[in-house]
């Protein structure tokens, strides 16, 4: 494709027009921080995406999950709330004029993690704060930055007087921060394209995604009164070994030899999180009940039947050692993540033109980074056959204390986003 052809602006023009943008963008990223978007309330942020695709002139298609839809897909993880009033967002983009280009899909995910103990901030995490370059707040970062890099890029292009020759959709979904069924609904409901690009926080393009795994284990003890409580045997202890036992097979993992090459060189890929723990009934008592929530990476190319093989092995053949196992049981549930990790084939296409468009952007070629987490882009890359990647601006303290995003790295990326987009989908002259 002739992308001169098809693309008559030039990279300073979109520099320009992007930089013209900064203060509505840094407007918009503080509008959606200061929305508390945790999981279940995310229809405030999400009206205000509504907005804005509305003002970009898009047809939204707004739509609620439905798990009976998608409960039976590859990619479904058990949902951990309802999706009554928790909708995903789409803005739509059909050319007025000839389709010439490549389709793209643009997704972003809305929700954001719990912000800890608030005291610790250094400002509320809901009030965004400019210092500098940085704009700090729950989900400046991960990834609000990412949308509002999207929505703006969008808008440079409009300035400019261009719009997409090619379908172009903006997705604001829900719910990637615990199981991905927003984006998976995304694909259900038929929405699929040349290329995907979801701005995740991180430095350059992912080449490649942790699977990622969350279980739930509850141990029953036998109570009795701490006086006595030698002869009790309790939940709370037996559940430390449990995950003293999962820390094993976390160790064995991260062995050189066990290694996926893509993560040859990482300090710590394969990471077992102990999450939650809840156990006890009383000081005195010696505790019937313990719950522990983990989140287990692993390798790509790992099924996640195959993990939970693993892990309930593991865990049998712990009880079954213990001297104690008569007394104590347990029982292993799966709500939240059950994703499988990718690897990015960065010879594709629209990979190269991403790469392409940051070096004629920032003058230097793109970092390219395998992540340790997971995001949305397995529905894409996995699932719909969709080439796809995570490549979004710079922030730290990512589901920390005193989240941040640079700014200037925000307009890059937008600046980036619009160039790809004229180079990829083609441009038509602006409908008026």
């Amino acid at each position: 494709m002739d992308t001169k052809t098809l693309n008559p602006l030039t990279e300073r023009q979109i520099l320009d027009a992007v930089a013209a943008q900064r203060d509505e963008a840094v407007a918009l990223l503080c509008e959606l921080v200061a929305q508390p978007s945790l999981l279940g309330d995310e229809a405030p942020a999400q009206a205000l995406m509504r907005r804005e695709f509305e003002r970009c002139g898009l047809h939204v298609h707004e739509f609620a999950i439905d798990e009976d839809k998608i409960r039976n897909q590859p990619g479904y993880s058990p949902s951990i709330i309802p999706y009554d009033g928790r909708h995903n967002v789409v803005g739509v983009h059909r050319p007025a004029g000839p389709v010439r280009g490549r389709s793209l899909i643009l997704n972003g995910h809305i929700d954001v993690v719990p912000v800890g103990t608030a005291a610790m901030w250094t400002s509320p995490p809901f009030e965004p704060r400019i210092d500098g370059d940085r704009l700090y707040g729950r989900g400046a970062a991960d990834m609000k930055a990412g949308i509002v890099a999207y929505t703006m890029a969008f808008k440079a292009l409009q300035r400019l007087g261009h719009e997409p020759a090619a379908p172009v959709f903006l997705q604001s979904v829900v719910e990637e921060e615990c199981t991905g069924n927003g984006a998976l609904a995304c694909l259900v409901e038929g929405y699929t394209a040349d290329a995907a690009i979801i701005p995740e926080p991180g430095e350059g393009v992912m080449t490649g995604q942790m699977g990622v795994m969350w279980l739930t284990i509850d141990v029953y003890g036998v109570p009795v009164h701490a006086a006595y409580a030698h002869t009790g045997v309790a939940a709370i202890g037996f559940a430390n070994h449990l995950v003293d036992k999962l820390r094993e097979l976390e160790t064995e993992w991260n062995r050189p030899a066990s290694r996926h090459p893509l993560y040859c060189g990482h300090e710590h890929p394969i990471n077992f999180n102990l999450g939650r723990i809840a156990g006890g009934e009383w000081t005195s008592s010696v505790p019937t009940h313990c719950r522990v929530d983990m989140r287990l990476g692993f390798y790509p190319g790992v099924k996640p039947a195959d993990v939970r093989t693993q892990v309930e092995a593991l865990l049998a053949a712990a009880h079954d050692a213990h001297p104690s196992r008569a007394s104590l049981r347990y029982e292993v549930s799966y709500h939240g993540f059950q994703a499988e990790g990718l690897v990015v084939d960065m010879q594709q296409p629209a990979i190269q033109q991403l790469l392409q468009c940051h070096h004629d952007i920032t003058g230097s070629a793109a970092p390219e980074r395998a992540t340790t987490a997971t995001t949305d882009v397995r529905f894409f890359h996995l699932y719909g056959k969709i080439p796809s990647t995570c490549y979004g601006p710079l922030g730290a303290d990512i589901h920390g204390i005193d989240e941040w995003v640079s700014i200037a790295s925000m307009q890059q990326v937008s600046a980036v986003l619009a160039l790809f987009i004229a180079r990829w989908c083609g441009l038509n002259p602006r409908a008026h």
